[in-house]
């Protein structure tokens, strides 16, 4: 008699519940590197390596299977964020090309760690493709929307489009403060449900806007005071429960007013490089089976 075998990954969207995900722990001797890779500040080691145990221990408190990266990257303080190296596609993850040179180490890395958790690796994006995770929304099963900008390319658009079956919807991020500092799609927008977004309006693509409105969603408004400090950037653990990190209590009230969950982790030092709740996780399941 055959079995089934459960299902090791697979991400048709961004909001079902999360079954399974991937992270990889600070290590100290990498932390010192951390002006080099324009962290805001010197992180404890310490204290962040206290920060990510809980956070692992929130999401496996939550009912997600937790991976724990082991394979190095040596030197790179940014390899925690391991939602940026990898698209985890219906076929399989696809190894992705940072535009940060210091960061083109971590997608081989992180192919290994996919490769052992049972990943298979669907394909990679070489020069002159760019890009990374925090640029890549997949809105729905059949929709990846992509931000071009100072770290992902219309090259690495293009290479997604012909690497998987997805429909790719690109849109110009705005300059900001300029290539020295991070502007990913994810750090205006991140997705709750099939209807609902938290966002940071003022600075959204025009069109992107008008996206969201020709198909009914929501935005949860992010305010001005609290962008900065990530108010958008925000895990789906459901559909309307929210992981956050702690803070931005607008945000947080806007959220519960829309009828999110919300869950909140201790990141102080885990966000000191511009990382949030969906920077410091790689979803690998998501099903509502």
């Amino acid at each position: 008699m055959s079995t089934t075998r459960p299902s090791l990954h697979g991400c048709p969207n961004m909001t079902a519940p999360l079954r399974r995900v991937l992270l990889r722990a600070p290590r100290s001797q990498d932390l010192r590197f951390w002006r080099e890779y324009g962290w805001r500040a010197e992180p404890d080691p310490v204290e962040i390596a206290r920060e990510h145990e809980a956070l692992s221990e929130l999401l496996a408190g939550a009912g997600a299977e937790v991976v724990l990266a082991s394979e190095s990257v040596d030197a790179d303080p940014d390899a925690i964020y391991v939602y940026d190296p990898a698209l985890i596609a219906d076929e399989g993850a696809v190894l992705l090309r940072p535009g940060k040179p210091g960061r083109r180490g971590e997608p081989e890395a992180l192919g290994v760690e996919l490769a052992r958790a049972g990943v298979p690796i669907a394909g990679r994006l070489n020069e002159p493709a760019l890009a990374e995770g925090g640029d890549l929304i997949r809105l729905d099963e059949r929709t990846l929307l992509v931000g071009l900008g100072y770290r992902t390319n219309q090259a690495g658009a293009d290479a997604l489009a012909e690497l998987t079956r997805l429909e790719v919807v690109t849109f110009d991020l705005p300059h900001w403060r300029g290539e020295s500092e991070v502007m990913h799609l994810l750090s205006l927008l991140s997705p709750l449900a099939d209807d609902l977004v938290v966002a940071y309006a003022p600075l959204l693509p025009t069109r992107l806007a008008q996206l969201l409105a020709e198909r009914g969603v929501e935005i949860v408004a992010v305010p001005d005071d609290e962008f900065g400090s990530m108010g958008a950037n925000v895990l789906a653990l459901a559909a309307r429960v929210a992981l956050v990190v702690s803070g931005n209590p607008r945000t947080r009230r806007r959220l519960e007013q829309a009828g999110v969950e919300v869950v909140a982790y201790d990141g102080k030092e885990l966000s000191k490089g511009d990382g949030g709740a969906t920077c410091l996780t790689c979803p690998l399941l998501r099903t509502s089976s």
